[in-house]
């Protein structure tokens, strides 16, 4: 009787050949003998081997899909002193792709490596004022990277001398061993010790690198800060920043924005906001105040009977905005302040007008408002500034 291959992996007989080879990698990876030493792991492993080679190459997966057996005796071919894999591709590759993500032998190798490669990103912050990030700046910076070498211009080696091929990879970058398993042996691959995977070796390098094709050098930048940055963003100045490995490119440099408090502004978005006391009786009267913005100190006109709360609105005093064009809005908050303190004629003033107004007690507010915000208060039991907002 022909065997299940597909059963012994786990897939359907309309499986793509890629479906196949991730239900190999994954049996491998679980019964390998370096993994699971258990006997019948170890015969489940041969199986699944076997039908992987088998289902991997096309025509003895006709041979299974027609109801024979490509390994049985006469079923199909046979590899060398009775191996049961045909004379196919081995899945030795496979097996080593499976623990070590990459090929084996000698046509599955990595090759040597590049001593140039490409520099990491450098950051730095920096610091602006409000204004600077609302109106942008230009300033200089100070950074401490990686630069090329002048001596060897990233070449590593001294003066008159190059790199030399290794003597024990020659030249790969790896080397090879051979493992022995009950499969027979497996061959590996595995970055070269004496050159570190270069397939060449520096023997004289550069007296001011050292081989490395870069040295740190502290240098001065100015960096441009666009107008409407805000705290936490990024300024990146492409290739100003670390020199790679063998004097490969720079990456890039990030210049991160914080931005100092500021004493009377606060910034949400594009929008500034700024906290103005108010006398009680100046917002009963009505009254002008000065407010510093970004630009310059603008007049604010405080009308009478403003309540507690109130918001002025200064359009386009804001921040410009960082994508776009305009600027954002500026909102002063009105903070009506009531005397804590009274002294004897203070407070006989304040008893006479709670007299004259019939204010002697708090009343409740009317559950709904009307039209004109005094809360269906009957005029005569309105507060000064009720009477105030409604001759407004």
């Amino acid at each position: 009787m022909a065997r299940d291959y597909y059963g012994i992996l786990g897939v359907s007989p309309d499986a793509s050949p890629e479906e196949i080879k991730r239900a190999y990698r994954r049996l491998a990876k679980e019964l390998h003998p370096d993994v699971n030493p258990d006997a019948e792991a170890q015969h489940r492993f041969k199986e699944v081997t076997a039908a992987y080679e088998v289902l991997s190459d096309p025509q003895k997966r006709q041979v299974v899909d027609l109801g024979g057996d490509p390994l049985s005796p006469g079923g199909g071919a046979r590899g060398p002193a009775g191996s049961p894999f045909g004379g196919g591709a081995s899945p030795f590759g496979d097996i080593f792709e499976a623990f070590f993500g990459g090929g084996a032998g000698a046509g599955g190798g990595r090759g040597p490596r590049s001593r140039i490669r490409k520099g990491a990103d450098a950051l730095i912050g920096i610091e602006l004022t409000l204004t600077e990030a609302a109106f942008g700046a230009t300033r200089d910076i100070t950074v401490d990277t990686a630069v090329r070498c002048d001596t060897c211009d990233g070449a590593g080696t001294a003066a008159g001398t190059h790199p030399e091929t290794c003597d024990v990879c020659h030249g790969s970058g790896e080397v090879q061993s051979v493992q022995r398993s009950l499969l027979g042996n497996i061959m590996t691959s595995r970055p070269c010790h004496r050159c570190q995977g270069y397939g060449t070796v520096i023997h004289t390098p550069c007296p001011q690198c050292g081989g490395a094709g870069r040295v740190r050098r502290r240098r001065t930048l100015s960096v441009k800060i666009p107008a409407g940055v805000d705290e936490g963003m990024r300024v990146r100045l492409s290739g100003d920043g670390e020199v790679g490995p063998g004097g490969g490119p720079p990456g890039d440099l990030y210049v991160e924005v914080k931005v100092k408090p500021h004493p009377s502004l606060t910034r949400d978005g594009d929008d500034l906001h700024a906290t103005v006391q108010v006398p009680m009786t100046a917002a009963a009267l009505g009254t002008t105040l000065s407010v510093e913005t970004l630009d310059s100190t603008e007049t604010v006109t405080v009308k009478p009977g403003t309540q507690p709360g109130s918001v002025v609105t200064l359009k386009a005093r804001g921040v410009p905005k960082l994508r776009g064009t305009g600027r954002g809005d500026m909102f002063v908050h009105l903070d009506v302040r009531t005397p804590a303190r009274l002294d004897g004629a203070q407070r006989e003033l304040l008893e006479q007008l709670a007299r004259l107004r019939d204010e002697d007690a708090p009343a409740m507010a009317a559950a709904t408002s009307q039209s004109d915000g005094t809360d269906g208060e009957p005029e005569e039991k309105r507060g000064l500034f009720g009477r105030r907002k409604k001759a407004g």
